[in-house]
């Protein structure tokens, strides 16, 4: 987590994927950092060409700006975020739902067992959580 100068806004937000991301050699990597979007971060993926051939890559091309670390990768790009499991994408959709625009990664949840209603870290912490 990190803050910003004025010590009140966190800009970055640590994540572990539910399944990860296999890269060619076989290596998966879970763990993660987004950072908040800017205006120009959702600007700019619209003058992207495969954005504009099909506006579904607009996800892709988006995320592949604010995922800032995934495991050990040396470049994020739309090929790694085109390669992610169904799961995980979606996953990091709606992290960067709720943080540019709920501004937490905390959900309220309730247990199917008992009902009980809590609030959960979606953003992860530890692996496996």
């Amino acid at each position: 987590m990190s803050v910003s100068d004025a010590g009140s806004l966190q800009t970055t937000f640590d994540f572990v994927l539910p399944r990860g991301y296999v890269d060619p050699n076989g290596v998966t990597h879970r763990e993660g950092t987004m950072r908040l979007a800017t205006a120009r971060d959702e600007l700019m993926p619209l003058l992207d060409p495969k954005v504009r051939q099909h506006e579904a890559f607009m996800s892709l091309v988006l995320l592949a700006r604010v995922v800032t670390r995934l495991g050990t990768l040396q470049t994020i790009d739309d090929q790694v975020m085109g390669g992610l499991w169904a799961t995980d994408l979606s996953f990091l959709q709606d992290l960067y739902r709720r943080i540019n625009t709920e501004g937490t990664t905390v959900a309220e949840v309730s247990c199917t067992s008992c009902g009980e209603i809590m609030l959960v870290d979606v953003g992860g912490g530890a692996p496996g959580e």
